[in-house]
């Protein structure tokens, strides 16, 4: 049977090589690339105009961006509402002033002679405030969550011994899935200038869920086998368990991504944010579920925090 568990160490060396950049890069200052800061703050995040336009006839969203684009805002976000309506989040649009006219005016002029005509338009300033609240509210929620998560774990498993073990190790897991996505963001936002919108927000909340169901089905498999050879020293039954769970997972995932794939090719631009969290909320799932969430129960069962990373090393010489 293949030795899973005895390479936990490099599973560890894994994580750590990937999530350390990720933090460097939220932590280093604006100026450190050319691309500016990490998690760089979309128009959901910052002071902006949001415009509603509704036109007589049916419009296409890449047509009203190419306009856009043209006018100086290339980085827009436009959403289709119905056939003939569109959502437009631009950078804060300047109003009339010394004879010139408005920033909306102008746009919806652009849009009347390029696309067609508009039968009703709206504007609205979002601020940031609003923003600021949202995430706060969304690490508030993660907390919450991770409490009631390691509360229902520790009550599921609790004819396995020292069962809270296995609630803070879907904890450190979540946290694990939510940095790595989060490291991966930042990064892009500096190399590539890739914003973070209200898409993200949900995208990660999504991660988080697909992080402790993936998770929870490993662990459940290690109660089942647990129970049934209660004698078996624990890596073993972790071993076992994994490699009897190992096909749901990979299978899971791999039908997941094919979706998620599917909808980044046909989906519009509004949502591929989105989908892209999602997709590497996935990938990340379900290697940590099978190479942290179960190692960890091993590592803390055998106590061996202060040495992880020469477990891999050691195993490979012996």
């Amino acid at each position: 049977m293949f030795n899973i568990v005895g390479k936990r160490g490099w599973y560890f060396l894994i994580s750590a090589l990937i999530i350390i950049p990720g933090l460097l890069s939220m932590i280093a200052p604006p100026g450190w690339s050319s691309g500016g800061s990490g998690l760089k703050p979309g128009i959901d995040f910052t002071s902006g105009s949001v415009l509603n336009v509704t036109f007589e006839e049916a419009v296409q969203p890449a047509d009203v961006k190419s306009v856009l684009g043209r006018l100086g805002h290339p980085n827009a976000l436009v959403q289709a509402v119905g056939d003939n309506s569109v959502l437009i989040r631009t950078s804060v649009l300047e109003e009339a002033s010394g004879g010139r006219v408005s920033e909306r005016q102008v746009i919806q002029d652009a849009l009347e002679d390029s696309i067609g005509a508009i039968a009703a338009s709206g504007v609205d300033t979002v601020s940031p405030i609003i923003a600021q609240e949202t995430v706060r509210n969304t690490f508030l929620a993660l907390l919450v969550a991770s409490v009631f998560i390691l509360g229902y774990i520790w009550y599921a498993f609790r004819r396995v011994p020292r069962a809270y073990r296995y609630g803070v190790a879907a904890v450190v897991t979540l946290a694990h899935d939510t940095l790595i996505v989060l490291g991966v963001f930042s990064i892009l936002g500096r190399v590539l200038g890739m914003e973070v919108n209200s898409m993200f927000i949900v995208g990660i909340l999504t991660v988080a869920g697909y992080s402790v169901n993936d998770t929870i089905v490993v662990f459940d498999r290690i109660r089942e086998n647990a129970i049934r050879v209660p004698d078996r020293r624990l890596e073993d039954t972790v071993n076992l368990s994994i490699i009897e769970s190992v096909g749901r997972s990979v299978n899971t995932s791999f039908t997941t991504l094919l979706v998620l794939l599917a909808m980044l090719l046909i989906g519009g631009e509004s949502i591929r944010e989105l989908l892209l969290v999602v997709a590497i909320g996935v990938v990340v799932g379900t290697y940590s579920s099978i190479f942290i969430a179960a190692q960890f129960i091993v590592i803390w069962e055998r106590r061996e925090f202060g040495r992880v990373f020469t477990l891999g090393r050691r195993e490979a010489a012996a």
